[in-house]
């Protein structure tokens, strides 16, 4: 098994600062930086979306941009529970075949995505795509 180690200072002038092993830095809290509750969603589209465009990669898409969002549902009252998380994918590109991405959508999501995995049990996760040709 993998083993991760992630890192949180708080420091009163720069708020919550958050860091990987490698000291990525995000900072963490409104105004100078994202929510806490906006980091599961970003976390959720940001690993799909690598797998997304790995795989489109490998069948040889010409893939040229991913644009992806997510809308997530939570409770009004704490802990303000996720509810329902819904993505959507753009995939723009030059006769990208959309059969491609979907399967590639669907292999993230049943395989790959270490996220979607973790949380699939918890929250409904939907998905939609569109394919734009550049």
């Amino acid at each position: 098994m993998a083993n991760k180690l992630v890192h949180l200072n708080w420091d009163p002038e720069e708020n919550f600062i958050l860091s990987d092993t490698d000291n990525h830095r995000i900072v963490m809290k409104k105004p100078k930086g994202v929510s806490a509750s906006d980091l599961l969603p970003m976390a959720l589209i940001g690993c799909a979306s690598h797998d997304v465009v790995e795989i489109l990669g490998k069948q040889r898409q010409d893939l040229r941009q991913l644009k992806v969002s997510a809308e997530a549902v939570q409770d009004d009252d704490p802990p303000w529970r996720f509810r329902k998380i819904h993505i959507h994918y753009q995939a723009v590109g030059k006769d990208i075949d959309p059969e491609k991405v979907r399967k590639a959508i669907l292999l993230s999501e049943e395989k790959y995505c270490s996220v979607y995995a973790t949380l699939k049990d918890a929250v409904e996760i939907t998905h939609d795509f569109e394919v734009v040709e550049d």
